[in-house]
């Protein structure tokens, strides 16, 4: 694929998804401002649905964009991506649904399916995949073991750049690559921001990071082109904390100083809801959850509701 032909995908996904280009646009990429994504859902919690049903809750719940599953169990195999892949788009933007993004496996860029499952996401338009988790090997140090991520982070920007399409790491809490946060940085240094980028989760972030997370966030800013938003909270359970996923405004996370470095640090990309409180299984991907699809629906628009409302409030274009 050309430069000219992957910047035609980019033109056109960012317009399918309602993005604000610069009327300059045709005279080369320098000139295209801030697109401008809707809301999108990672569609794990409705993965007991099929593409028509899916495209349809989404748009009676309000959702104009998804973060489709591209992975093992998900909503598009990797190995019937050049078939289903194209199906599911279709079928979701025919409910006025655009698809900016999707959630694979993909850490391996010699991996074989790679190639197929980046180049023919690029070619429907989709601009961001969020990768899958690297693990530390114990019996490494832990510069030991960046080295090798790093490596593996490079080869993959490389082939980003070769089907003009954005890889995301998205930092999640625990002992794997992206715990800690501040071991990203050491992944993406270097990297062009416009191919391999980062993901950030501010649930996650918290957990972690507790009062400390503005410092990874401020030092990762340049890289982060996608955001995660969910929330929750540490429980006592028989004597031991947990964690505990809550709807959005319940729990730890604090938004408002979020969102106000989210704003003064320019961020901007698309921003993706994550439901992983109780849906009755539905959040973990379950094919046949126990609560009801109207009462999961409620709970997924009360979230979508009030996260629009928090980003007017604090003056952010969606």
């Amino acid at each position: 694929m050309n430069q000219s032909r992957r910047e035609f995908i980019k033109t056109a996904s960012a317009l399918s998804a309602g993005a604000v280009i610069s009327p300059k646009i045709f005279s080369g990429p320098q000139d295209v401002k801030a697109k401008i994504y809707p809301f999108c859902v990672f569609t794990k919690c409705l993965q007991f649905l099929d593409y028509d049903r899916l495209a349809t809750t989404l748009a009676d719940i309000g959702f104009k964009g998804a973060e489709l599953s591209v992975r093992d169990e998900g909503h598009v195999l990797p190995e019937n991506v050049k078939t289903d892949l194209p199906r599911a788009i279709k079928t979701l933007q025919k409910s006025g649904i655009s698809v900016p993004m999707m959630v694979t496996g993909i850490v391996n860029a010699d991996d074989p399916l790679t190639e197929t499952v980046l180049g023919t996401a690029s070619e429907l338009g989709i601009g961001f995949y969020r990768m899958g988790y690297l693990t530390y090997d114990p019996g490494k140090t832990i510069t030991e073991n960046l080295e090798i991520h790093k490596k593996a982070i490079d080869k993959l920007e490389k082939l980003n750049r070769k089907f003009g399409i954005q890889g995301c790491y998205q930092n999640h809490s625990g002992t794997r690559v992206g715990g800690p946060v501040w071991d990203l940085y050491w992944l993406v240094k270097g990297c062009d921001p416009d191919f391999m980028s980062v993901q950030y989760d501010i649930r996650h972030a918290v957990v972690e990071g507790g009062v400390s997370w503005p410092l990874g966030m401020k030092l990762l800013a340049p890289w982060i082109k996608t955001t995660a938003i969910k929330d929750s909270i540490w429980i006592k359970e028989n004597g031991k904390w947990k964690l505990k996923y809550v709807p959005l405004n319940q729990g730890m996370v604090d938004f408002d100083v979020y969102l106000k470095a989210y704003k003064d640090l320019g961020i901007s990309g698309p921003v993706t809801i994550h439901y992983e409180y109780d849906l009755g299984g539905a959040q973990s991907g379950s094919k046949n959850p126990t609560m009801s699809l109207k009462d999961i629906s409620d709970f997924m628009e009360n979230d979508l509701n009030w996260l629009k409302g928090k980003f007017k409030e604090h003056d952010i274009k969606t």
